[in-house]
């Protein structure tokens, strides 16, 4: 019987060569970006160039032709490397795929090609003060106005890039005639639209995507403005947030890669009595343990990267909410036990994981927390009863 194959050959070459890319930067440069204060502009310009950020995006507008499978491929590299791009989640993943699978034809032409190519990028905004992550409770709204054009009102809040982003593809509700209920609608909004106002949150995290409160003060768009079918609202905004969980779990997976890596380079070759300290069991089984749930995690954003790609919305939304959750627990413990190995080195500059401390808690709680996840999973998983 013939094994099934988890990636092709091609894959394995994209892996290799984006882990080639990831290299020549590294974490000393995402580093230097970020003590600056400025974004990653010299990657993000030659991961575009390569054809690596488009990769998911239809080859008639520019992109590979390929899916997020490929995709999270090219960010788990780059994250394994020490250099992830945040952006990759929201940008081509996100709105990318929205745009790609719902967005009218003018849409997909005015967009997708610089999606594709990196010259444009697209921010995403769904979270909000009170909603959290509760999407049913968006309070953003919009009303059509009498000669066609929309009119939103709301707050967003935590929404990444904003500040680089030529437009934010806004998540708001509208009023259905039928049953005066709102239902979720997505929207293209440019940077410069009037009443579009953003405040950069003070985040102890330091990363160079800056996160953002944005409110929308009576802002009028054009009828087309509005991405897919007014009716269809919720199935297209979920054909958006599967891509961001799987992405994140790559995003997850690529960084306990890097931290432990950083680990079994520094167990190797620290010696401190008679031989390196990585041949002591009690070193040696905790990152072994770390380097198996990061490859189970891997296996669930195959699984769900493939359903998604497959057009398997319901079974990609198990998957890629199981891989997520994976993939941030698996990262967190990859980080603890990495700076742990390293001791008092594991706090230092020079070695560079204690900044992962932080940020590896954010696939945790973003885009979706770990107890939402649960519920998810308990609710249409295991067929439980709701307790709210």
């Amino acid at each position: 019987m013939t094994a099934p194959v988890l990636e092709t050959e091609e894959h394995r070459a994209l892996r290799a060569a984006v882990a080639a890319l990831g290299k020549r930067y590294g974490r000393d440069y995402m580093t230097r970006i970020t003590s600056a204060g400025g974004h990653p502009e010299e990657l993000w310009a030659e991961a575009a160039k390569l054809g690596y950020l488009g990769v998911n995006l239809p080859e008639e507008y520019g992109g590979g032709g390929g899916g997020i499978g490929e995709l999270s491929i090219v960010l788990e590299e780059l994250g394994a490397a020490g250099s992830p791009l945040l952006m990759m989640v929201v940008s081509p993943a996100i709105c990318g795929t929205v745009i790609s699978r719902f967005g009218t034809e003018e849409q997909k032409r005015a967009w997708l090609p610089g999606l594709a190519d990196g010259s444009r990028t697209m921010a995403f905004g769904i979270t909000e003060p009170d909603a959290g992550s509760n999407s049913h409770r968006i309070t953003t709204t919009a009303r059509r106005d009498d000669d066609g054009s929309w009119v939103l009102n709301g707050r967003k809040v935590f929404i990444s890039g904003v500040d680089i982003a030529d437009a934010t593809l806004i998540v708001g509700r509208t009023s259905d005639a039928r049953t005066g209920n709102l239902k979720p609608c997505l929207f293209i909004v440019p940077r410069d639209a009037e009443g579009f106002g953003r405040r950069q949150i003070d985040m102890e995290l330091q990363a160079p995507e800056k996160q953002w409160e944005l409110t929308l003060d009576d802002v009028r768009l054009p009828a087309d403005a509005l991405v897919g079918d007014e009716d269809a609202g919720l199935l297209q905004l979920f054909a958006g947030l599967n891509p961001e969980r799987i992405m994140t779990a790559a995003f997850a997976i690529g960084m306990g890669r890097y931290a432990l890596g950083r680990a079994v380079e520094y167990a190797r070759d620290r010696t401190v009595w008679k031989s390196p300290i990585g041949a002591h069991q009690a070193i040696a089984h905790p990152l072994a343990q770390v380097h198996i749930e990061l490859e189970l995690a891997r296996l669930m954003m195959q699984k769900a990267a493939t359903l998604y790609d497959a057009g398997d919305d319901i079974g990609a939304g198990e998957a890629a909410n199981m891989a997520k959750y994976a993939a941030a627990e698996a990262c967190v413990r990859a980080v603890d036990q990495s700076v742990h190995t390293l001791g008092g080195n594991g706090l230092t500059r020079e070695f560079g994981l204690a900044s992962l401390i932080t940020g590896s808690r954010v696939a945790r709680i973003a885009p979706v927390s770990r107890e939402m996840i649960l519920n998810y999973v308990s609710h249409q998983t295991l067929g439980l009863p709701k307790s709210y």
